[in-house]
C-alpha cells in the first residue's frame, strides 16, 4: 500500500482517539459538576422536616398580617415598600433582608436599608441581571413574615 506523505491509521490510533475524546469529555464533565456543587449548596434549611412541622400555622399567622411587599432594584437603588390590608406602610418592628443570587451564595449581601418615606431604600453596588430578595421582618405583635422575592436588576 502505497503512503501519500502520511503515516497509516491503526486500530490502535483509532483506539487512542477515542479514549483522548472520552477523557475530554469525563474531564470537562467533572469540573463543571464540582463548580456547581461548591457554587450552590442546595439548601434552604438544615431540616427540611423540621421546618415543615409548623409551616401551616406559620404561614396562616403571616397571611393574617395581611402584608404586601413590592421591591425594585434599578439603577443601583434597592427599593422596598411593605404595606398592610389598608395599604399603608406595615407596622414592622424588625426588617432584615439578604440580596444575592439565585444560583450562587457567593455573592450575597445584607444591604443597608433607611426608612425614607415608608419605603425602604438602600444604594447596592451589584451587577446586572437576576437576584434574590430574602425578606425577614416581625410586626409588633411578634409575628415573624418571610419572603423569597425574585427581582432583575435594570440599567
Amino acid at each position: 500500500m502505497a503512503q501519500s506523505g502520511g503515516r497509516e491509521l491503526t486500530g490502535r490510533g483509532v483506539l487512542m482517539i477515542t479514549l483522548g475524546a472520552f477523557s475530554v469529555i469525563i474531564g470537562v464533565n467533572l469540573v463543571m459538576a464540582y463548580v456547581a456543587i461548591d457554587t450552590f449548596p442546595g439548601l434552604e434549611v438544615r431540616n427540611s422536616y423540621v421546618a415543615s412541622q409548623g409551616f401551616n400555622d406559620r404561614q396562616a399567622r403571616q397571611r393574617a398580617l395581611g402584608w404586601t411587599t413590592e421591591a425594585d432594584l434599578t439603577g443601583g437603588q434597592l427599593r422596598l415598600q411593605i404595606t398592610d390590608a389598608d395599604g399603608s406602610a406595615a407596622a414592622v418592628s424588625s426588617l432584615e433582608v439578604t440580596l444575592g443570587r439565585p444560583t450562587t451564595a457567593r455573592e450575597d449581601f445584607v444591604p443597608d436599608l433607611q426608612l425614607v418615606d415608608g419605603v425602604y431604600v438602600a444604594d447596592v453596588d451589584v451587577d446586572y441581571g437576576n437576584w434574590n430578595l430574602h425578606i425577614e421582618a416581625l410586626a409588633e405583635d411578634g409575628t415573624e413574615f418571610t419572603q423569597r422575592l425574585g427581582l432583575i436588576h435594570h440599567r
